[in-house]
């Protein structure tokens, strides 16, 4: 690898932590509801997907 590849990365890296920040509680909160809702949403789409192909099965 070259080394000013590494050095650019560190910096950018460096960068980001820097402005990187703890989440608030309700922020914190947000995002788990989302991320619960997505897991369901996906579930739910996964749960349809499986009683269609039974039913194609069936017929």
């Amino acid at each position: 690898m070259d080394i000013g590849k590494i050095r650019k990365f560190l910096s950018e890296a460096r960068r980001v932590l820097l402005l990187a920040r703890k989440p608030t509680k309700e922020e914190y909160i947000m995002i788990a509801k989302i991320t619960g809702l997505g897991m369901i949403i996906i579930g739910v789409m996964g749960m349809v997907i499986r009683l269609i192909a039974e039913f194609i099965k069936l017929g």
